[in-house]
């Protein structure tokens, strides 16, 4: 066998490799599905008619209320019992796509309604429509202030990625699993994924704090032009 550090050179490709074809792909598409459907379900909650905002919540209660991979497992595994067949990958995008859409929904509709009832009025009085007001004023302030949790949750749906690995999804954890089931070394493997996790989150979390920097000096300016 070889020494552990030419096994984690020898084992960083591969694992670079899975995290750029599955790992990083899976969370851009999940997120930016996710949070789509968040807004759909936040404006559902609360401006939609009673029926509406009543399926809204009750999606967001059984998607908040059990495990992630109790849902991956349910999509992958449980379907196909019922004639309903998806590959690891897409059922891996639905999972966490239904997963994020869920907890984004809630800081969204939080966000929304933080802005004061006197932006709606002022945004009338320049003649919007409800439609209108919501897009050009009200959505770009909530998003101001939806950012830093939002970061948060796309900061953890990198890790919960990991996640897919249970449903055959080839990504980094998967491939981490692949390379011990030859070399029998699973604390070097594992600590090499975990790293390379820490790394890609750190990375994150750097650009979150430039973003928010850059967001709440943008708020200033609008307080002071107010």
């Amino acid at each position: 066998m070889p020494h552990w550090p030419d096994l984690m050179l020898q084992s960083l490709g591969p694992l670079l490799e899975a995290c750029l074809r599955f790992t990083i792909p899976l969370t851009l598409i999940a997120f930016v599905l996710g949070l789509s459907l968040a807004l759909v379900v936040a404006l559902a909650r609360l401006f939609g008619p009673q029926p509406l905002a009543a399926l809204a919540w009750t999606y967001v209660w059984i998607f908040r209320g059990t495990p992630l991979l109790v849902q991956l497992f349910v999509i992958f595994y449980g379907l196909p019992s019922v004639g309903i067949l998806i590959d690891a990958f897409p059922a891996a995008v639905i999972g966490f796509t239904l997963n994020i859409g869920a907890y984004a929904s809630e800081i969204v509709r939080a966000a929304i309604a933080s802005i004061p009832k006197g932006q709606w009025e002022a945004a009338y009085a320049t003649g919007m429509t409800p439609a209108q007001a919501m897009r050009r004023t009200i959505l770009p302030q909530a998003a101001r202030v939806a950012v830093p949790s939002l970061s948060n949750t796309f900061i953890a749906l990198v890790k919960d990625t990991s996640l897919a690995a249970a449903i055959t999804v080839p990504e980094m954890f998967q491939a981490a699993q692949r390379i011990v089931a030859v070399t029998y070394e699973p604390l070097i493997l594992y600590v090499e994924a975990a790293l390379i996790y820490l790394v890609l989150c750190s990375a994150l979390s750097w650009l979150q704090s430039r973003l928010e920097r850059r967001l709440g000096r943008y708020g200033g300016y609008l307080e002071a032009r107010a």
